[in-house]
């Protein structure tokens, strides 16, 4: 699999990695893409690409997804984030770009691929890190989400005034493991087109992600 990960990454999640409950997961994921060769995403080198991508040191925003989108050539390892030669982009993206337009009045970016939020500090995580081709959710409950809380707890606690940015009730969920006293959370349903308009659109999180970096001294997010 050969799996990438920011070596601060190593250093915080040391225990995480040793524990028998996540040795169990990497087996069954090995498992996994030796069975259905091709079928499971993303590419086994790019599952930690989250990790990768934004150095535990750097994150000073977490967006929280799901699991990665079960379209062959979507998902890289960054929730919401496709590759760059993705057209059109999947619906969920669409939304998020359409509220970044209506709260900050930028244009629509060429491409969807989110690299460029990443190299910011925005860490891009989903709770299942895996998918099968063409079925959505079809990892849930093999081991992803105990070792994505986990990742969570550790920000919460190792990291100070981080904005946690969770769309979705699955997300929200994990709040739970959040000190909102410390950190900023911002909460609203998904993207996703069935629940959009039950307060996605108008939830303006990318304007008060900005507002609250700028206020303690941070660098605002290019979104």
């Amino acid at each position: 699999m050969n799996v990438k990960i920011d070596e601060s990454w190593k250093q915080v999640l040391k225990e995480e990695f040793e524990k028998k409950t996540f040795q169990a997961l990497v087996q069954k994921v090995k498992l996994l893409y030796q069975e259905f060769p091709n079928k499971i995403l993303p590419k086994g080198k790019e599952i930690f690409a989250a990790f990768d991508m934004c150095p535990f040191d750097q994150v000073n925003v977490v967006i929280l997804g799901q699991d990665p989108y079960p379209t062959k050539g979507h998902a890289h390892g960054l929730c919401f984030s496709v590759e760059p030669d993705v057209r059109p982009f999947p619906k969920s993206l669409q939304n998020i770009f359409k509220e970044i337009s209506d709260d900050l009045g930028s244009t629509m970016p060429e491409n969807g691929n989110l690299l460029r939020w990443a190299q910011q500090g925005v860490f891009l995580l989903n709770s299942v890190l895996t998918v099968e081709e063409g079925k959505p959710d079809s990892h849930k409950g093999i081991g992803w989400e105990v070792f994505t809380d986990a990742v969570i707890r550790i920000l919460n606690e190792k990291k100070e005034r981080v904005v946690f940015i969770l769309w979705g009730s699955k997300a929200i969920a994990k709040s739970n493991f959040i000190d909102k006293k410390k950190h900023l959370v911002l909460s609203s349903v998904h993207p996703s087109p069935l629940s959009c308009h039950k307060g996605f659109f108008g939830c303006k999180h990318f304007s008060k992600t900005n507002e609250f970096l700028r206020l303690i001294g941070k660098k605002e997010i290019h979104w």
